[in-house]
């Protein structure tokens, strides 16, 4: 807590040392934190959660929550100084791996990611020639890239065009392109246009090789120069990451809360993601897991043309800081 005048130096110990008595010892001013989210379940639980808790006034923060419509947007605002810290799925960690910004704690395994199709066809080979739609760099592009390459195909044997999520929504909804790299809970507003689109690859897929981990992510400048503000809010992050493993329904009707939208969306949308706790979390720090993740992915990466070459995890993977946290 911070005190607010200015007082005379024969009573300020004394005032002092009864205030921090009080209030537990937290003598330290409130630090605006600025925070990006995807508006699902994977992106917005933790935030809700650490809202409801009161976890940022408990660790003297004051939140200032965005709501993007994906990884790579707040990966540049990371880079630009308009946010501190946000949240990316795993089709944007070629980012981080390229220096872009650093991990500094991995979120959920999610399985929501669909390449889908419209009704009649039935094989990823039918889409040569056809138009197939994705948000650039996000997951549904990564789950592209593995359908085609699972096929024999590659991109240039499709049309792809670069939309944002509202687009591929309201395009295929019209019929307006013929597949899209794309996501739950978006597909569910789709099939509410569309109910007999069909899926012709998930992640499910290719879990032999490689992992879809969703993560926090936090500035370079950040993590360099602000270690008390990183430090507070990866705090802040395991608290919640605590109590979501604990309270799982409680969690999504935050979210719901959050978002504004039904609670049953939200559990249709939670039942696509494999949330992991802090204990896990740590112990696939310490082991390796998650550097074996990481090094599958930036391996993937290297063979779609986003990474030049391979990246050691812990060039931008901070789990020394994650893993230091627990209190």
């Amino acid at each position: 807590m911070s005190l607010t005048r200015r007082i005379t130096a024969t009573a300020a110990l004394g005032i002092a040392t009864m205030v921090l008595s009080a209030c537990g010892g937290g003598g330290s001013d409130t630090e605006k934190v600025s925070f990006g989210y995807i508006g699902d379940y994977n992106g917005t639980s933790l935030l809700a959660i650490a809202e409801d808790q009161d976890l940022w006034e408990k660790h003297d923060l004051e939140v200032d929550a965005k709501v993007f419509t994906n990884g790579p947007l707040q990966i540049q605002a990371l880079g630009t100084g308009d946010l501190d810290f946000g949240y990316i799925g795993p089709g944007a960690f070629w980012m981080p791996a390229s220096g872009q910004a650093k991990i500094v704690a991995i979120n959920t395994v999610g399985n929501a990611d669909r390449v889908i199709a419209q009704p009649g066809i039935t094989s990823m080979e039918q889409l040569r020639g056809k138009t197939v739609a994705v948000p650039e760099g996000t997951s549904g592009d990564m789950i592209l890239e593995l359908a085609l390459e699972k096929a024999g195909m590659t991109k240039k044997d499709v049309k792809v065009v670069n939309m944002d999520p509202s687009t591929v929504v309201s395009a295929f909804a019209s019929k307006k392109i013929d597949a899209a790299g794309f996501w739950y809970p978006a597909i569910d507003t789709i099939k509410a246009e569309v109910p007999d689109l069909v899926e012709l690859g998930k992640n499910s897929d290719f879990e032999s090789e490689v992992s879809f981990p969703t993560a926090f992510v936090a500035g370079n400048k950040v993590v360099s120069d602000d270690a008390e503000k990183t430090e507070k809010t990866i705090a802040v992050l395991r608290e919640a990451m605590e109590y979501r493993t604990a309270h799982m329904d409680e969690s999504v009707k935050l979210t719901a809360d959050m978002l504004g939208v039904p609670v049953e969306q939200v559990e249709a949308d939670a039942a696509n993601v494999e949330v992991l706790s802090v204990e896990q979390v740590d112990k696939m720090t310490k082991d390796g897991t998650i550097d074996e993740w990481l090094t599958a992915m930036s391996d993937y990466f290297v063979d779609a043309g986003q990474l030049d070459s391979p990246v050691a995890p812990d060039s931008y993977y901070t789990g020394d800081l994650f893993t230091g946290a627990a209190k």
